[in-house]
């Protein structure tokens, strides 16, 4: 199968966005946006993390993070099955990727929601049960790899792709909506879609995902999405990441964080660089927050749009080589 070359940069630019913004936002993961201020000033490019990061600490400058690492799980899961995702298989290797990280001493592990989840699964609980109280954003940080192997239309199709990988931990509506509006907003970059184009498919597949899954309480992450871009478009950047902290919000809350990575792409104009950067000045999930926003930014950008330099410290810091995964990916496409 012949892949069309801006196809290829674009699904490219998608998966080793996530992982630049992942890495960015790592060491100021868990910080309060006025300790991020005070450990680093601006953060203006790849930084260690400190010593009492409870997350990070110890981790090297360039390092990725949990969201990384389980994106590159799902693409290979999808590539394995053929387009699909088997729930216990993906339970398994996630509960074999915490022990290895344990093994490693590292204290980036699974969380809340998948982590309550795979317990369950421990226990017997059937996989199509074990996720119907997960609403953190642990679905949309590794849902990448579903956007740049399909298409965001028919939106039901599509959104039964995305379901396949929340639905062991992320089976909420909230969940489910959250995971689509990135997997969406990935796919319409990949199919050569302006940022604007990006952000209006995120809107329409969240709206639609969040008719799936279990009913969980929550703020609508279609209006939320539609809303925080229009909050902080042409607010200067300082005050932009402000209004971001106190009123979009920057937990580990699908409806906060999701709509928090568009809120940051608005202000960067879909500079996947800039967004990054901004992501990881925030503070609290700031890994997974810069994730979401260079992997948008970087499916609209292409890989040709991210710093070289940068790329190549990804590379070497963590042995990621991901043009093999994404072509696979884009041939299931």
């Amino acid at each position: 199968m012949t892949i069309d070359p801006t196809t290829r940069d674009r699904a490219l630019g998608a998966f080793y966005g996530l992982a630049l913004g992942d890495a960015l936002g790592m060491p100021t993961q868990l910080m309060s946006r006025e300790d991020v201020v005070r450990a680093y000033g601006t953060v203006t490019g790849f930084e260690p993390a400190g010593a009492d990061n409870p997350v990070s600490a110890g981790m090297p400058a360039g390092a990725v993070t949990d969201d990384t690492d389980q994106a590159v799980i799902v693409a290979r899961l999808l590539v394995e099955g053929g387009g699909h995702i088997d729930p216990l298989r993906f339970a398994h290797e996630l509960l074999d990727w915490e022990k290895a990280m344990k093994a490693k001493g590292s204290f980036d592990l699974l969380g809340p929601s998948t982590k309550a989840a795979l317990d369950l699964v421990a226990r017997g609980v059937p996989t199509q049960e074990a996720g119907r109280t997960g609403t953190t954003n642990g679905a949309a940080m590794r849902v990448t790899p579903v956007g740049i192997a399909f298409r965001a239309g028919p939106t039901e199709a599509f959104l039964d792709r995305v379901v396949e990988s929340c639905q062991v931990t992320h089976d909420t509506t909230v969940g489910i909506a959250g995971a689509a509006a990135v997997a969406a907003a990935v796919s319409t970059g990949v199919a050569g879609g302006t940022l604007e184009d990006a952000v209006g498919a995120a809107v329409e597949a969240a709206r639609a995902g969040a008719r799936r899954g279990h009913w969980i309480a929550g703020a609508d992450i279609a209006s939320r999405i539609a809303w925080a871009t229009d909050l902080v478009r042409g607010v200067p950047e300082a005050e932009a990441l402000d209004l971001v902290c106190s009123l979009v919000g920057t937990s580990v809350a699908s409806q906060e964080s999701v709509p928090a990575a568009f809120a940051v792409l608005s202000v960067a104009g879909g500079d996947p660089w800039r967004s990054t950067l901004l992501a990881a000045n925030l503070g609290g999930d700031s890994d997974t927050i810069g994730a979401i926003a260079g992997a948008v930014a970087g499916s609209v950008a292409g890989l040709r749009g991210l710093p070289a330099g940068a790329v190549d410290t990804l590379r070497t810091v963590n042995g990621l080589e991901l043009e093999p995964l994404t072509e696979r990916l884009l041939a299931l496409r």
